[in-house]
């Protein structure tokens, strides 16, 4: 009993938003003055307590519901956060009492352009390399670098491995995404920490899916590659302690997770990779080989979208959730159509372990013109995608579409729109791309 007292209160302390403040202006991240003590509450200003997740009180009307930081309802009432002022707020209301501007540079970071919310706080960067170095880390776990590290491990290194990078990677999301919607625990309080994102505000924090994946990818990386490859292991295991650890201290740094936020879900990972990655091999075989494997995938992946969009009301994680789960359908059904047609073929058993090829100016030059040439089809074909499939999922359901923020906030809409969208950059990732390299002769 005295055990489970004291990891309770260590899960506190590791829980207390003054420890992410405390870390940030160790980085020489700095807000304005008095947003490192939260003002009174409701008590003492007659208003009702700021909620916890949400936009900036600032914004006319961009955020959700009324413009106060708001944290979605779990159960019968809204849930304020205990600690201070909701996500991105300002102490003070609207537009706060911020020091000059000459003193202070406001920074904008990315708008989440379903929620409208933004950032309204001005803050000071002491140390711009940190702040360049943990923004690339956070990096790491957004869309912007799967669309361009999926490609080129698949084009460029190895389709092996990349499908099963990939496989690794829809279990990982998935299950981290439908636990947040579970827990339903708030983002850090604002203040006393510094919101220097506000992209995934609406979401929930435990665990940190960024974390999670910064600790699968790599991880997983090493393990796959590791024996069919040859290369130091001291190498692999470089990679992972610095590719965890940069995305790990990024999302404290960015203020969008506590510390207890990003260990669990770096043990989230780990425990993940320990039940799934025994099972990737058969997952990768019966994708491929497996007559109706095409449509099994897309019916179970299909179910599991359905299934974590009942968990809790509309965030981007739902529509996340049914993009990492089309992409993950698309790879697959690709993957079975290349092995059907004989394209990409694996190397077989006896060449292995591959050796690394010599670093060439033609290799390169070929690897780099098949990303670029990829990376852009795969853009353009996100883009038809999305205007088919939103203005034909409002038809079909009979939602109004001149709204369209609106719209995608209805499931009728949002999932049908990422994961046939994303179903199809899936598969013209696995196949579609692949089969005009080969054509073009850039295989």
């Amino acid at each position: 009993m005295a055990l489970l007292q004291r990891l309770a209160r260590l899960a506190a302390d590791l829980q207390d938003p003054q420890k992410v403040a405390d870390f940030q202006r160790l980085c020489g991240v700095e807000g304005p003055p008095g947003l490192a003590a939260s003002p009174p509450l409701a008590e003492a200003s007659g208003e009702p307590a700021p909620l916890a997740n949400g936009s900036c009180p600032a914004m006319n009307g961009g955020g959700e519901g009324d413009g106060w930081p708001r944290l979605r309802a779990a159960a019968g009432g809204e849930k304020r956060h205990p600690k201070g002022l909701g996500n991105g707020a300002v102490p003070g209301g609207a537009g706060g009492e911020g020091p000059p501007q000459q003193a202070w540079g406001r920074r904008q970071p990315r708008r989440n352009s379903l929620t409208g919310e933004a950032a309204c706080q001005e803050i000071a960067i002491r140390n711009p390399f940190l702040y360049y170095l943990f923004n690339l880390g956070t990096e790491l776990g957004n869309e912007l670098f799967y669309i361009l590290f999926f490609p080129f491990c698949i084009w460029n290194l190895d389709a092996w491995v990349g499908r099963r990078l990939v496989i690794v990677w829809v279990w990982v999301m998935y299950l981290g995404q439908c636990t947040k919607d579970v827990i339903r625990w708030p983002r850090p309080a604002s203040p006393p920490v510094v919101k220097l994102e506000v992209f995934y505000n609406s979401e929930y924090s435990m665990p940190s899916t960024h974390a999670m994946s910064g600790t699968a990818i790599p991880l997983a990386l090493v393990l796959l590659s590791y024996g069919r490859w040859q290369y130091p292991l001291m190498y692999g295991l470089i990679l992972v302690i610095c590719w965890c650890s940069l995305v790990c201290f990024s999302r404290i740094y960015m203020g969008m997770h506590s510390i207890l936020d990003v260990i669990a879900g770096f043990l989230y990972a780990i425990l993940i990779l320990v039940v799934f990655h025994p099972a990737v091999d058969l997952i990768d075989n019966f994708n491929l080989t497996y007559k109706y494997a095409p449509l099994i995938i897309i019916s179970l992946h299909l179910a599991l979208g359905v299934f974590s969009f009942t968990l809790d009301t509309w965030s981007t994680s739902r529509g996340d959730t049914a993009q990492i789960l089309g992409c993950g359908a698309g790879v697959a059904c690709g993957s079975h159509f290349n092995y059907m047609l004989g394209l990409m073929q694996d190397p077989s058993p006896d060449t292995l372990p591959l050796i690394p090829p010599s670093i060439t100016v033609t290799l390169f030059g070929k690897a780099i013109l098949r990303l670029l040439i990829g990376v852009v089809l795969l853009l353009l074909t996100r883009i038809v995608m999305k205007k088919i499939t939103i203005p034909l999922a409002c038809k079909m359901f009979s939602i109004p579409c001149d709204d369209i923020r609106q719209a995608r906030q209805r499931m009728e809409v949002e999932l049908p729109y990422r994961y046939i969208t994303y179903g199809m950059v899936g598969f013209s990732l696995m196949f579609l791309v692949p089969c005009l390299f080969l054509f073009i002769g850039l295989s």
